[in-house]
Parts: structure tokens; C-alpha cells; sequence
């Protein structure tokens, strides 16, 4: 395995950068200065809201370039890449479906903000770790503000009680079981890879000049990017059937130990 030529690292933050624990270790803010001395950009790239990825990468978030919503959302500081919103229409045809799901809680996924519904404290609590702004709203059909993405999530299986309800809009829409507990949904063209793509393109960086890390499957299409993508121990099998290595888990610092090799 010949990393000399790399020149860009891509990592998933839940499962894979982040331990258990939601935490970023403070080995890897080490490993980033070193990375940044030899001019190697590193891209954040998660399901996760802006707001809440940079919250956990606060003293580093002007030095890289963040992909957020799963793809829907670029930016690298304050300013804004690329956005792919979702349809108005084809919002409001994601609730009419998931919204009368037992125990399932949809939220919409704006560039600044989210929106969810009151359904349950639990769930709301369990949401403030994955995205930092969000307001409540008794009915989410009359939110006015464009969805970049709707995260839907199940306390007990996303793959088992949301996935098959929402399955057949992978015709004209991005579906993704992007975690144990969540499916999200949007635009055709707002997955990882397509804006992975896009800033190697805006870097021209080579599949042998990336290095990409995840564990789910909204991870997929960005790993396909790579000649050197590394699936965690802690991986979907289908995130270990498509990369071409092997890390140890998250909370065994998979990622920094590859990057330590690669430095």
C-alpha cells in the first residue's frame, strides 16, 4: 500500500472519526496539524448538520472543507459550495408517507436549521447530539425554508421499520439506511460521492491521490472515489464488501492509526 501520493483525506464523522461516545479523539487534532503541514486537505463528510459537525471540529473548521446532509450542503468557512435541496412537492410526499409510521420521527433538513415535530422528548433529546440548530413544529408541511434533507429516524432498527416504506421513491430520490437508527432521503444528486466529486474535481485530485474512511451506507458512492477506502471494523457489511482496506473500529482509533502510516 503505497501512500506517498495522497494528497486529500475523507472521513465520515459517526461510526467512524467520532468514537461511541460522539467524540473526536485528541490524537486526531495532533495527526491533523501534521497533515496540514504537508498540504494535505482533509474533508469532513457526514449525515450530519453543518452546525453540529463543526461544533465537534471547532478549532480546526477554517482549515477544511465540510460536506454535510449526506452531500446536500458544501461549504469550506463561511461560504457555500453547493447545495442540492429537495423538491417542495416531493417534501411534502415524504410526509404524507412517513409521517403516520408508528414511532417514527421524520426531521427536515434545512442549510441553517432543522425542523422537527413534538412526538417525543426522548427523541428530541437524542436529537440535540446530532444537530445543534433545530426548532419544533406542530405541523412540518407548512415549513417554508428549503430541505437540503429528510432525516427519518426509529429508535430500535431504521433498516427494519422505516427502509421499506420509503424504498420505492429510490426511483426519482437519494435513499439511504445512513445509520442503525436512520434512513435519510433527498435529492438524486445529494449523496457523498457526487460532492466528494465535485471537490476533487475543484482540487484535481485523483482517485490515487484520496484516502476515504466510513462505515455506513451513505458512505458507498464516496468510497468508489478512492483507490485507498477503508471500511471500520464496526462497518456495514456492505461498506466491507465495497473498500479496498480494513481499519480497526472507532472506538480503536481506525482512523488515526491509517493516518499515522500515511504521515
Amino acid at each position: 500500500m503505497d501512500l506517498s501520493q495522497i494528497k486529500m483525506v475523507v472521513t465520515d464523522m459517526d461510526g467512524t472519526l467520532l468514537n461511541s461516545n460522539h467524540e473526536v479523539s485528541p490524537r486526531f487534532f495532533e495527526i491533523f496539524e501534521e497533515l496540514k503541514k504537508k498540504d494535505i486537505v482533509f474533508v469532513a463528510a457526514s449525515g450530519r448538520q453543518y452546525n453540529s459537525m463543526v461544533d465537534k471540529l471547532e478549532t480546526i473548521k477554517n482549515d477544511i472543507i465540510v460536506i454535510a446532509e449526506n452531500g446536500a450542503l458544501i461549504k469550506q468557512q463561511d461560504k457555500v459550495l453547493l447545495t442540492t435541496p429537495i423538491d417542495k412537492k416531493e417534501v411534502g410526499r415524504i410526509l404524507d408517507i412517513v409521517t403516520p409510521l408508528k414511532d417514527v420521527h421524520p426531521v427536515l433538513c434545512g442549510q441553517y436549521n432543522a425542523y422537527a415535530n413534538d412526538a417525543s422528548d426522548a427523541f428530541l433529546t437524542m436529537l440535540a447530539e446530532y444537530y445543534s440548530e433545530f426548532d419544533i413544529v406542530k405541523d412540518q408541511t407548512t415549513v417554508e425554508a428549503e430541505v437540503l434533507k429528510i432525516a427519518i429516524y426509529h429508535f430500535e432498527d431504521s433498516e427494519k421499520y422505516i427502509y421499506p416504506s420509503v424504498k420505492h421513491l429510490e426511483d426519482n430520490l437519494k435513499v439511504k439506511v445512513s445509520g442503525a437508527n436512520w434512513v435519510d432521503v433527498s435529492h438524486q444528486n445529494a449523496h457523498k460521492g457526487y460532492a466528494l466529486q465535485k471537490v476533487m474535481d475543484q482540487h484535481q485530485i485523483a482517485a490515487h491521490e484520496v484516502m476515504v474512511f466510513g462505515d455506513y451506507n451513505n458512505d458507498l458512492e464516496m468510497m468508489q472515489l478512492s483507490n485507498y477506502s477503508f471500511a471500520m471494523a464496526n462497518a456495514h457489511p456492505n461498506v466491507k464488501k465495497i473498500a479496498k482496506y480494513e481499519t480497526v473500529s472507532n472506538n480503536e482509533l481506525g482512523v488515526e492509526r491509517v493516518l499515522e502510516k500515511l504521515l
